[in-house]
Order: structure tokens, then sequence, then C-alpha cells
């Protein structure tokens, strides 16, 4: 009998400090799909921060100890194009070979989850329903280094009582960008403020998104506005977890 593949969930950082509840729906839907999951206790930052900043021996060593606790797994997966993204860059940051063929095997096998659901495990959503109307963003990571665009509709579109409803401006920039909204604030609002105009346009009671540092941008811009429009990752709607406080509300 063929073994189930092992999972290692990268959980990522503001996953575990800001939202866990999306780590755990990632883990329920890795389950459902036939998976075995396991958390690596000595996973840390993908070390996107120091990448973006120009640290290059910074963003090596935080890969070096992400190399080292996934390399065992026969799949990394994580809730965050952006974090994925990352690390499939991890070969361009080795300068010593055999780190490279290390970061290369970790980089081929370093999924999104949503990405990998649908291309790599075949599952469809089974039994899950919620009544609401929604909207999508496609995320800056996912859809540009990965692919993932058409693969979360495809999901959601197996979630009963969910009417998906198209946003404009859906590829574009929700102004984040990592430390992007950082070191340019101004330009960063003006982003969001367009995006979220776009949103609220939809009528939509749910933003989705498969990336939580876009959906507390937007989040955030569209709560400062008063709209009234809640935002959850698409892990947990999949999960039937949309059912409590949204992402930014009060617990």
């Amino acid at each position: 009998m063929t073994q189930p593949p092992k999972v290692g969930l990268f959980v990522t950082c503001l996953v575990d400090a800001m939202r866990p509840q999306i780590g755990f729906a990632t883990i329920k839907l890795l389950e459902q799909a036939g998976c075995r999951v396991e958390v690596p206790r000595a996973q840390t930052c993908c070390g996107q921060p120091a990448g973006n900043s120009g640290d290059k021996r910074g963003a090596a060593a935080l890969a070096k100890q992400v190399i080292a606790a996934f390399e065992g797994y026969d799949y990394l997966v994580a809730p965050s194009g952006s974090c994925v993204g990352q690390i499939r860059s991890y070969p361009s940051l080795m300068d010593d070979a055999s780190w490279r063929r290390r970061a290369e095997d970790l980089a081929g096998k370093s999924f999104e989850i949503l990405g990998f659901l649908y291309d790599v495990m075949g599952w469809q959503p089974q039994g899950v329903r919620l009544d609401a109307s929604a909207t999508y963003h496609d995320s800056c990571s996912g859809l540009r280094e990965l692919g993932v665009e058409g693969q979360p509709r495809a999901l959601l579109d197996g979630v009963d009582g969910l009417e998906m409803r198209p946003l404009k401006g859906a590829n574009v920039c929700c102004g984040f960008g990592g430390t992007f909204c950082v070191k340019y604030p101004e330009i960063s609002t003006a982003i969001v403020s367009e995006k979220s105009a776009n949103i609220v346009e939809t009528g939509a009671e749910l933003l989705l998104a498969g990336d939580l540092g876009c959906l507390m941008n937007m989040a955030g811009r569209l709560h400062r506005e008063g709209a009234k429009t809640r935002c959850f990752h698409t892990a947990e709607v999949l999960a039937g977890m949309a059912d409590g406080p949204a992402i930014g509300e009060e617990a």
C-alpha cells in the first residue's frame, strides 16, 4: 500500500502571531486530502523581510534553518504564496554548491496550500456550506511567482451556498508588499484605497484571499473606511471555519 504523502506545514510568521486559525484550517484541509501532516518545531521566518531589505547573508542564514527543518518531508506546504515564493528562491541565496542542491530540492517540493490541494492532491471540498456572497483578491506572489489563480476559484466553486462575485483589478497589488508598505506608506495607502473601493463596489459580504499579509492590509483599510466587508483566508472557508470573527475583528 502506498504511504500517504508526508507534509511539513510551514506556518508563517503572520499566521503564527496574528491568525493561528489559518494554520489549523490548513492542517484540516491537508488531512482531508489524505496527507500526513507535521509542524516542525525548528521552523522560523522564511527570510523574506531580510531578502527584501537587501540582507542576503541574513536571508541565507534563515533559509538554511528552513531547509534543515523541512528537507525530510515529501512536501513543504504553507498558507502563503509570498513565503513559498521566497523558499523557491533559496537556491539564488546559496554560494556553497552543497547548500544550493539542498535548496533546489526543497524549492521543488514547496507549495502554497490552494495550489497544492488542487494541482497536486486533486482535492475538492465535500459537504462544505457557506451562505454568503464573496469576492477574491489574487496576491502578487501567489499569482506571479507560483501561478495560483484558477485553483482557489475552482475550489471555492465546490462550497455550497457561496456566491462568487468578480472583483475589478483582482490581480492588482493591494499595496502591502511586505516591507514596501513601510518604505512607501503614501503609495501603499493610495493603492489599498483603490483596492478597497473596488471591493466595496462588488457588494460582496466577504473578501477572500490566500495570503494573510494582503488580507490584514485590506481589512484594515476597509474597517477605517467604515465598510462592512468581512475578510477570511480561503483556507478558512474551505475548512468550514469561517463562522467566527473575521480577520481584524475582535474575538
